[in-house]
């Protein structure tokens, strides 16, 4: 009994010890990839079980035969009935007995070292192999695996003890852009070194990650969102400075957004949502820019039923084309001259949205904002060929998004206007400013194909964002649209009017028609014609119609300040009553 047991604990003891030591390496890569130290002590501590053990049954069993055999062999060394000779093949027999136990323990021993020893070495190449799934190659950071399964572990730690945890995601802007105007090799460095950047910036116990190609993670454990938003404002200043001596020596230009469990967000996909959501609006509006979750701007862009909602119902208004067209002037300011109309959308009272804005809105949180694009186009150009006479200009909006997309291009746009029966170098086609570009080239062929079938391109909104002066930079326009908002401020503001002149300055160095939009006041319109300006759109002008008009307007009707009502009448102004 006492063999059998001690071959069955040596038998059994090594699979045991070696599947604790395989799980004890598991959880300790979750928590710390590449630290592979206490799997290689469990398994030298299995080996040294293994070998104590069968030293053990060696020794049991060594001295198992001779307790049996003790009385007879008593017997037989009495000298008396015991020959020498048989004495001596006793003894050859007992030490070749221990000495087969012995060969027969080492055949058992070398196996089980030879066993853990490849244990071992499995142990070390899953460490290596799961570090080198864990982290991107590129930044040394974590990837985006990682960042999964840290995020949950970290939330899990926050809902047990109570504490905060942020969350920024960073989006490198015009990182495309980099990549296809100085190489592949240049855009390895420019991410080696906000992967940098990050390192250096964060605490030991902050978490960074690289979770796509050009989008990055923070976890900020222990941090609420005001202190995570003054990071990632410190990060970005740390970017647009000049690095010398470093991989990527220019100025780095990112967008980040910013939340924190719980306070906008309660699970890994809601709080996630929410920050994505947030980083998309700055870029919007702009890019370089930290932003911070605001549920009231966000949330619909995170509520799932809102959005299929919202998708449904401009799927609704694209089939029953629930949208009409009306046209407002442009006017040249000098004569009073029409020279074009732009054509703008309204929704049908019948399509559940009150007005424009509601349903582009609509549309780009439910992902339709090509297919209401396209849309428009059609009910534009079809308006216009049935009440623009020609030779007048027809401009027509088209985000950067649709420019984007596969379902647009010069083709398209082109056979849209043979359809309408518009001439294409009566048509300008306008980008709008408020919305970033992200494929850069795309958008540069499909506009200079645009411009070589004789289409005119305008830049929209220019000053309602940060992003004006960079298509300014990146296309050449031939009509720069100056947003109502720097037209408004700069009747009553010096220096907005100092930038309005420099936007004139540049455009007449391009060869660029400037309009200003929004022109609402006689003291607007004074300033724009004195900045020489050359034409303009806006309510004092003529507000958006159905019914289209080619009649000059008398602008210099519109500097005249209004009669007082009692001069009118003949009659005299009553004097206050103190």
């Amino acid at each position: 009994m006492e063999f059998g047991y001690g071959v069955w604990c040596a038998i059994q003891v090594s699979p045991s010890q070696g599947d604790t030591a395989i799980v004890a390496g598991s959880a300790d890569q979750t928590s710390q990839p590449g630290g592979f130290g206490r799997d290689e002590l469990a398994a030298r501590n299995s080996l040294r079980i293994v070998k104590l053990r069968l030293g053990l049954t060696l020794i049991a069993t060594a001295i198992l035969p001779v307790a049996i055999g003790a009385p007879a062999i008593r017997g037989l060394l009495d000298p008396r009935a015991l020959a020498f000779e048989e004495l001596v093949g006793l003894a050859s027999v007992i030490v070749l007995l221990v000495a087969f136990i012995g060969w027969m323990a080492r055949q058992i021993i070398h196996p089980a070292a030879e066993l853990e020893a490849s244990r071992a070495r499995l142990h070390l190449a899953y460490a290596e192999a799961r570090e080198v799934a864990l982290r991107d190659a590129l930044t040394g950071l974590g990837n985006h695996r990682a960042f999964q399964e840290e995020f949950e572990a970290l939330l899990d730690q926050s809902r047990r003890y109570g504490g905060a945890l942020s969350l920024v995601l960073i989006d490198i802007d015009e990182f495309k852009l980099v990549n296809d105007s100085a190489g592949h090799a240049v855009g390895d460095d420019l991410l080696a070194e906000v992967g940098r950047i990050l390192q250096r910036a964060t605490r030991q116990a902050d978490r960074a990650y690289r979770i796509g190609g050009d989008e990055f993670a923070l976890l900020l454990p222990h941090t609420d969102a005001e202190g995570a938003l003054h990071l990632a404002r410190r990060l970005l200043a740390t970017g647009l400075e000049v690095r010398p001596e470093t991989r990527y020596e220019r100025p780095i230009s990112f967008s980040a957004g910013v939340g924190a469990f719980p306070a906008h967000g309660m699970n890994r996909e809601q709080l996630q949502q929410q920050v994505d959501a947030a980083l998309y609006r700055g870029k919007r509006n702009g890019r370089t820019v930290v932003t911070l979750v605001d549920p009231e701007q966000d949330h619909e862009h995170v509520d799932t039923q809102k959005r299929a909602a919202l998708s449904a119902a401009v799927s609704r208004v694209l089939t029953e084309r629930a949208l009409r067209p009306v046209f407002q002037p442009l006017v040249h300011l000098p004569s009073g001259r029409i020279i074009g109309f732009e054509g703008l959308i309204r929704p049908d009272g019948a399509s559940g949205f009150p007005n424009p804005g509601s349903l582009f809105t609509a549309a780009e949180i439910g992902g339709r904002t090509v297919e209401l694009d396209l849309a428009c186009l059609d009910v534009v150009l079809a308006g216009a060929a049935a009440s623009v006479p020609a030779p007048l200009l027809v401009t027509v909006n088209v985000s950067p998004r649709t420019l984007e997309a596969p379902e647009f291009g010069a083709t398209r746009l082109l056979a849209m206007l043979d359809r309408a029966g518009i001439a294409p170098e009566r048509v300008i086609l306008e980008i709008t400013e408020r919305e970033t570009i992200a494929d850069v080239a795309r958008v540069t062929t499909v506009l200079e194909r645009c411009r070589a079938a004789g289409v005119r391109v305008a830049v929209d909104d220019v000053g309602a964002g940060n992003a004006g002066l960079r298509l300014l930079s990146q296309f050449r326009f031939d009509v720069v649209k100056i947003d109502l908002s720097l037209v408004q401020a700069g009747a009553g503001r010096e220096t907005v009017r100092e930038v309005l002149g420099t936007l004139v300055d540049l455009s007449a160095r391009w060869g660029a028609l400037v309009v200003a939009e929004g022109i609402e006041t006689a003291d607007q319109l004074v300033m724009v014609r004195d900045l020489g300006i050359g034409a303009g759109q806006g309510y004092l002008l003529a507000r958006p119609s159905e019914t289209v008009s080619p009649e000059r307007i008398d602008v210099d009707a519109l500097l005249l300040r209004p009669a007082d009502p009692f001069t009118r009448l003949g009659l005299d102004r009553p004097v206050p009553v103190a």
